[in-house]
C-alpha cells in the first residue's frame, strides 16, 4: 500500500467514525462508568499512557462537559496513587463528584479560574494540560497562551478536536484548534508536537499532543 493510499484509508476511516456521532454512535456513545466521556477512545488510551509516565499532581482541564474525562482520569490518578484534576466550564450541571476533582464554573480563559489554576499550581510538581473547551480557533490560541507557563518540562498541553475544518472532518467548522496550534507554535520554542502519541493512527487531536521540551526557551511561559 503506497503511503498516499494509506493516509487516505485512514482519513476515510475517521471520516467515517466521526459523523456517525452524529447518530448517537461512536464518540458520542462513549462512557466512563456510565458517564459520557465523548472521547476517541484510542486518545483515552494514550492518556493513560501519558499519565503512567508523568504521573501529574494536577491536571488542568478546560471544557468539563459531562465530567468524564475528568472521572476517567481521576480513576487513573487512584490507581497511580496521586494526582488531581481542576476543570472548568462556562455551563453549570450536576456532575458525578470525586476526591480528586474540583469542578469550577466560569470561562476558561476568565481571570478567576486562572487564579484558581495558579493557586493549584503552587503544590505541584508536574503539571499536565488538556484544553477541550471552545474549539474556535481565536479561543484555542488565548487558551494556549494563557496556560504554557503551567505546563512542566516533559509534560504535555493536549489540544483536543483538531481534527475538525478538514483535519480530516467537520470541514464547515471554520478555523479550530489545529490552525490555533500551527500559529502558537510559531510564538514559543518550548513546545513540540509529539507525533508518537499519535500511533494508532486515528486520532481527534493531530498535532494536539504538545509536550514541553524545556522551561522558558525563548524567555516566555515561566512559571
Amino acid at each position: 500500500m503506497t503511503e498516499e493510499r494509506r493516509r487516505q484509508v485512514i482519513d476515510d476511516f475517521h471520516q467515517l467514525y466521526y459523523d456517525l456521532g452524529a447518530a448517537g454512535r461512536t464518540w458520542t456513545n462513549t462512557r466512563w462508568m456510565g458517564t459520557l466521556v465523548a472521547k476517541c477512545p484510542f486518545d483515552l488510551w494514550v492518556y493513560q499512557e501519558i499519565l503512567h509516565e508523568l504521573r501529574p499532581d494536577l491536571i488542568i482541564e478546560t471544557g468539563t462537559a459531562t465530567g468524564g474525562s475528568a472521572l476517567f482520569m481521576a480513576a487513573l490518578c487512584d490507581l497511580l496513587g496521586r494526582g488531581r484534576i481542576v476543570t472548568v466550564d462556562i455551563a453549570a450541571q450536576e456532575r458525578l463528584a470525586h476526591p480528586r476533582v474540583r469542578y469550577v464554573t466560569g470561562s476558561s480563559i476568565g481571570s478567576e479560574f486562572v487564579s484558581i489554576v495558579e493557586a493549584e499550581a503552587r503544590q505541584a510538581k508536574t503539571v499536565l494540560v488538556v484544553l477541550d473547551s471552545d474549539h474556535s480557533r481565536a479561543h484555542v490560541l488565548e487558551e494556549l497562551r494563557i496556560f504554557q507557563k503551567f505546563v512542566t518540562p516533559g509534560s504535555y498541553m493536549i489540544v483536543e478536536d483538531s481534527n475538525v475544518y478538514g483535519h480530516p472532518v467537520f470541514r464547515e467548522h471554520g478555523p479550530g484548534p489545529y490552525e490555533a496550534v500551527a500559529e502558537f507554535l510559531k510564538e514559543t520554542r518550548d513546545f513540540e508536537v509529539d507525533l508518537e502519541r499519535e500511533k494508532f493512527m486515528v486520532t481527534f487531536n493531530p498535532n494536539g499532543y504538545l509536550r514541553r521540551k524545556s522551561a522558558g526557551a525563548n524567555g516566555r511561559g515561566e512559571r
